[in-house]
């Protein structure tokens, strides 16, 4: 009996253990292909890299680091052979900064050339933030826009320290520096203090969205206030110009750009497997376990 279930099982036991011998190799192998893959200049969908003169920016997960989303807008503005760009976005925001950062990053490339920001799933708070800039927002069908404004979070592990017995020692210097601590609740003077620096980054923020989409400033609890839209009822209150798909999207920025024969700049394909890996990590633990100003 146990030497029939071992021949019935034999083929998967085989190929298990292959992959345990011979691991590393089938990883190295993996690699080579990856690289091998993307140093092709064109494939049979039109993408290219010394011919493409489009390309394609995603903006994916949590916006915390953006050096590499911020190196390939650059890169853009550098390239006289692109003449347009279209912008994927699919985040819930992030820290303040780099969107802001990557919001004027996308309006001195929209100077330059004509950028679309296409909203595949979410483009909420910051990524909104940083999408404002462009010459067009298009928001597919199914996609949550909105959710203009600004929160700072921390945790009171007050109780928990006195239960296993753990006591803060500080020593500071200024009467607002323990402000945002998590070690005891916060005072009303800390508090005060906070909502300071939060109503001043949300009015820049509506003040950059009122300015860049064409919209009242004094108007901004019907379209910001945190207000969370589908894309039609974006649409209708000035967030974004259309409601449609990628395609769509493709077009416009093909239109925009004047182009006769579109060809699009491939993306390196191992460098966006690793990047598809960094992501899903980020997203995982980075809204809940991270403190500080966000744009979420």
């Amino acid at each position: 009996m146990l030497e029939m279930i071992k021949k019935l099982f034999y083929p998967i036991i085989a190929v298990l253990d292959f992959i345990t011998k011979y691991f590393k190799t089938i990883v190295f192998l993996t690699i080579v292909y990856f690289f091998v893959s993307s140093s092709e200049t064109s494939n049979v969908d039109g993408e290219g890299f010394d011919s493409a003169n489009l390309q394609k920016i995603e903006l994916a997960g949590p916006i915390l680091n953006v050096d590499k989303v911020l190196t390939q807008i650059a890169e853009a503005k550098r390239n006289d052979n692109i003449k347009g760009v279209l912008i994927i976005v699919n985040s819930p925001g992030g820290a303040v900064a780099p969107s802001v950062e990557l919001a004027y990053a996308i309006k001195e490339l929209s100077e330059l050339k004509p950028v679309v920001a296409y909203a595949s799933g979410v483009m909420a708070s910051g990524s909104y933030y940083a999408s404002i800039w462009a010459d067009k927002i298009i928001a597919n069908p199914g996609a949550m826009i909105g959710s203009i404004g600004v929160i700072f979070q921390g945790t009171n592990v007050e109780e928990l320290m006195e239960t296993i017995g753990v006591k803060t020692q500080t020593v500071k210097a200024g009467k607002y520096k323990e402000a945002g601590t998590p070690t005891r609740q916060w005072a009303s003077y800390e508090k005060e203090e906070l909502e300071k620096v939060i109503n001043d980054t949300y009015d820049m923020f509506i003040t950059d969205v009122a300015k860049a989409r064409k919209l009242k400033k004094e108007d901004h609890t019907k379209y910001a206030d945190a207000h969370i839209f589908t894309s039609s009822q974006a649409k209708k209150v000035g967030l974004v110009d259309e409601v449609s798909t990628v395609s769509y999207a493709k077009n416009e920025i093909i239109k925009l750009a004047k182009v006769e024969n579109p060809v699009w700049k491939k993306q390196d394909k191992f460098e966006k497997f690793i990047d598809r890996i960094m992501e899903e990590a980020v997203t995982n633990f980075s809204v809940l376990f991270t403190s500080g100003l966000k744009a979420y």
